[in-house]
């Protein structure tokens, strides 16, 4: 019998092109098809075949100037949550839109917006996302500058159809039946427990929340994503203060429903404060303006929440389908998982802040920390999703030894990782950073790190306490005391993993900088380098909020 060969399918979509090599395999051969294999791919002139590929993708998809393939060097200097806004445009500058649009995130891929930075910034670009005040840590310095660089769309040509690398969140929710941000799954408070002992100045829980029937499935290092409720009391202040029922319609719903679980009562938006000028005159119109556009005339423009402003301008009465289109979306929270699936069937566990201060006379807090530790009930029903990790997992061999930094929450995902090696049986060996106020308050879990050193699953412990002594006393303090061992750790293979304040993932960084060059027989920029090539490796995880 004699084989026949097929032709090869021709490449018709360059390698430069936005895609994955998937994706450039399906559309070589799909193109290909179209053009028929026994010839007419010749047959066309390069011209008509762009045609026929502008036809079939949009303008600009064959001649590869579409806005995601703009020449960029793929670099992201600006990726550092860290780093001042200002800082981050200015690395930005001269680079495409949709890079600069990047660098006005919030940097910490936290997934609230239902993208992480790049494909947030890229979907803008492309057309699919026309919200703009979706980045929850970036606030309202990324909303104005997203703004700013949303007009330069005056003076760039038309952009490309968004190829299927860019996922948008509506798409990922019709495409798949697990739970999603934009199709979130019924789960079920369980109970809160105080980890925070009688005296301690902060106030942490522990969460257990069940998911049985919900199609939730996770792994260690995954976050766990909820919509929150706003504070009745709160809601029923906003309502005062605009003067309007309760039950005015919505979109079909109360306002008062829409009031608690639809917008944010949080920082005032430029919106709301545009929305007043319109209605008020003189002096009141001026300031409101001025708010509007990143002013601060009466130096209090940080302050302003939602009833701060309403307060700030008594007796406006703005419609309320105005007001509500004035105010930003009520956006998800994410928390880092605190237990492992296969050590707690079925359920999750969070490990939260709560927090509450006061501004003035007014006590304000937190809305999704209060929600957990105040409002919600055993039994009560919320809509959850999870947020997959992006690197922040386990390593894929369980022999590989891994240092754990997280101080105060931070150490939520940790206490997940030893559950899943004490699980499994992982040979590797597992050493933990923790820290906190005071060691006879705010010793978060230490039963069971005390139970898990006895059985050999916690090699090594060490903490750090700020409040205990006169001179505070940190992890990154802690960090260098133990220099020597860390090193030794480090030269073994082992895999780092921090997780906490952004501040303090900062000062972990110096700690480690100076441990490598101290132990590891290196100068400053030879342990840059090499914390770089860990990071570059994937041994040097973090996740900072």
């Amino acid at each position: 019998m004699t084989q026949t060969t097929s032709p090869p399918i021709p490449t018709l979509i360059p390698d430069s092109a936005p895609f994955s090599a998937e994706q450039r395999t399906w559309l070589n051969g799909f193109f290909a098809g179209l053009l028929s294999l026994d010839g007419g791919v010749n047959a066309l002139s390069s011209e008509e075949t762009a045609a026929l590929m502008n036809d079939v993708m949009g303008t600009g998809a064959a001649t590869a100037r579409g806005p995601l393939d703009d020449g960029d060097d793929g670099q992201t200097p600006w990726h550092d949550p860290a780093m001042p806004l200002g800082d981050r445009m200015q690395l930005a500058d001269n680079r495409p839109l949709r890079r600069r649009m990047m660098a006005a995130m919030g940097q910490q891929d936290c997934g609230q917006c239902g993208y992480n930075c790049e494909d947030y910034a890229n979907a803008i670009v492309l057309k699919n996302e026309e919200r703009l005040n979706l980045c929850v840590p970036g606030g309202k310095d990324t909303t104005r500058m997203l703004k700013t660089l949303y007009a330069e769309f005056g003076t760039i040509p038309a952009t490309a159809k968004a190829p299927a690398t860019v996922p948008t969140p509506a798409a990922d929710a019709a495409a798949s039946p697990t739970p999603t941000r934009d199709n979130p799954a019924a789960a079920t408070f369980v109970s809160r427990t105080r980890l925070n002992k009688p005296g301690s100045q902060k106030e942490t829980w522990h969460i257990d929340i069940d998911l049985a029937q919900s199609g939730i499935d996770y792994t260690v290092g995954d976050s766990f994503g909820m919509f929150p409720h706003n504070e009745p009391a709160l809601v029923d202040a906003v309502l005062a203060a605009l003067g309007a029922p309760p039950d005015f319609p919505i979109a079909g719903r109360p306002l008062r429903d829409v009031l608690t679980d639809g917008v944010s009562l949080g920082v005032a938006p430029d919106m709301l404060f545009q929305l007043i000028s319109y209605i008020t005159g003189g002096e009141r119109r001026l300031k409101a303006k001025a708010l509007g556009s990143g002013g601060d005339p009466d130096g209090d423009a940080a302050t302003l929440d939602v009833l701060a402003a309403l307060e700030k301008f008594p007796g406006i009465r703005p419609d309320p389908e105005a007001f509500i289109e004035a105010l930003d979306p009520l956006q998800p929270r994410l928390y880092s998982i605190a237990s492992s699936p296969k050590a707690a069937l079925g359920k999750v566990a969070l490990t939260i802040d709560t927090v509450r201060y006061k501004i003035g006379k007014r006590a304000r807090c937190g809305v999704a920390s209060t929600y957990f530790a105040d409002r919600i009930q055993p039994g009560t029903k919320i809509k959850a999703y999870i947020q997959k990790a992006q690197h922040f997992g386990l390593p894929a061999d369980p022999s590989i030894p891994i240092i754990m930094i997280g101080p105060g929450t931070g150490i939520a995902p940790f206490r997940a990782f030893l559950h899943e090696r004490m699980a499994t049986k992982a040979p590797g060996r597992n050493w933990l950073f923790f820290g906190h106020q005071r060691r006879d308050y705010d010793f978060f879990y230490e039963d069971e790190l005390s139970g898990m050193r006895s059985a050999g699953v916690l090699t090594r412990l060490s903490l750090a306490w700020s409040r205990d002594d006169n001179q505070k006393f940190y992890v990154q303090d802690r960090m260098r005391e133990v220099g020597r061992d860390f090193w030794a750790w480090l030269a073994e293979g082992a895999h780092v993993y921090v997780c906490g304040a952004i501040t303090m993932g900062k000062d972990v960084e110096r700690a480690m900088v100076d441990v490598i060059a101290a132990h590891g027989a290196r100068s400053v920029d030879q342990a840059v380098a090499f914390l770089a090539e860990l990071k570059k490796n994937h041994r040097y995880h973090t996740d900072v909020y």
